[in-house]
């Protein structure tokens, strides 16, 4: 209760209230997207509202392991460039969602991806620069939303 009345006075009510509820909303509903121990990590994270510190000694790593991994993983799925290539699948073959999955979602490296399809990292960035620039058009033609304010790539787009 205390974070709620923290982001009551630092930013002025309810809006950022509901702002931030949106926010784990559209986390819950893509988590689904994660596999293994991130969809787990997160899972406890969201559900379980687990600390840190309790999620440390349940795995056994450092806090600040945890930490940065949680981090990554709301970067990512609030992102929404996964997204934007699955509203847009007509104009990519599967192999190219599948690219943009392990790229967007599972973080993995281009030239890992690039093994995994056993295509060359040129193909694979071209991939990936193609998913991009259709998200930066996309986010351009939308309203700014809360979670875009101030972020340098990518933007909030609904699942």
């Amino acid at each position: 209760m205390a974070r709620s009345r923290t982001f009551q006075k630092i930013n002025g009510g309810n809006k950022a209230e509901a702002d931030f509820k949106d926010r784990i909303d559209l986390l819950r509903s893509r988590v689904g997207l994660l596999a293994g121990r991130d969809r787990a990590l997160m899972q406890i994270y969201l559900d379980n509202s687990g600390t840190f510190s309790q999620m440390a000694k349940i795995a056994s790593v450092n806090e600040a392991n945890v930490a940065r991994r949680i981090h990554k993983l709301v970067r990512r799925l609030l992102d929404g460039q996964y997204i934007t290539c699955l509203r847009n699948r007509d104009i990519f073959t599967q192999e190219q969602i599948e690219m943009a999955r392990d790229y967007f979602v599972d973080g993995l490296p281009m030239g890992e991806i690039a093994n995994r399809h056993e295509t060359t990292y040129y193909t694979v960035r071209q991939t990936m620069k193609k998913i991009q620039r259709l998200t930066y058009v996309s986010n351009r033609a939308a309203p700014r939303s809360f979670a875009s304010r101030g972020r340098g790539k990518g933007g909030l787009n609904d699942a």
